[in-house]
């Protein structure tokens, strides 16, 4: 009986995700399986993936083979290295300190790298609003300048306006001044 490690849809439509399963290569996708050791949903960001290491490294260790997906979300999760290192140990090209050592080293590798990107993608969002907020701040201040200039300029229309009337006003009042002003000096000549 041929064993697979492959993934079974579950979900509904336009949203799946997978159970990781151990089924006979003839069984239906959906169908029977021997066990179930984990699952994956790619809709979140990041893929999550939950899978039983143990049972998934019995399993390789047994002869059952991933398909390509799955062997993907294996090699990620350190099974299948940790298949290869053992194998090295029952060759006698390792001891079991060395592939142990090794498989830690990979794992806090794997863990540093992702903490890395994790910091790496806050940073980028942080200054991506850091630069927004800046941009904001520039716009505003454009208009808020655009706004007082206008208003200066108005406030400058405005008083020139003001002085025309007054000088409008002005040379009424000068023109009817001058009249007043010589009709009574007239009148004492008269006299």
């Amino acid at each position: 009986m041929p064993v697979k490690v492959r993934l079974a849809r579950q979900g509904k439509k336009g949203y799946a995700h997978y159970a990781i399963v151990i089924a006979d290569s003839r069984a239906p996708r959906d169908g029977r399986f021997i066990e179930k050791i984990g699952t994956y949903n790619p809709n979140t960001v990041p893929q999550q993936v939950d899978i039983k290491f143990e049972r998934a490294l019995y399993w390789i260790q047994t002869g059952a083979q991933p398909t390509d997906t799955c062997r993907s979300l294996l090699s990620m999760k350190g099974v299948l290295l940790k298949d290869h290192l053992l194998r090295g140990v029952k060759k006698g090209a390792l001891t079991e300190e060395q592939a142990e050592s090794k498989f830690q080293a990979w794992v806090s590798d794997k863990e540093a790298k992702l903490n890395a990107k994790k910091e790496a993608k806050l940073n980028a969002k942080k200054e991506a609003a850091s630069k927004a907020l800046a941009e904001e701040t520039k716009k505003k201040e454009a208009k808020l300048a655009a706004v007082a200039a206008k208003k200066a300029e108005e406030a400058a229309a405005e008083a020139a306006k003001k002085a025309e009337e007054e000088a409008a006003a002005a040379a009424e009042n000068a023109e009817s001044q001058p009249a007043e002003a010589a009709a009574p000096a007239d009148e004492p000549k008269a006299e």
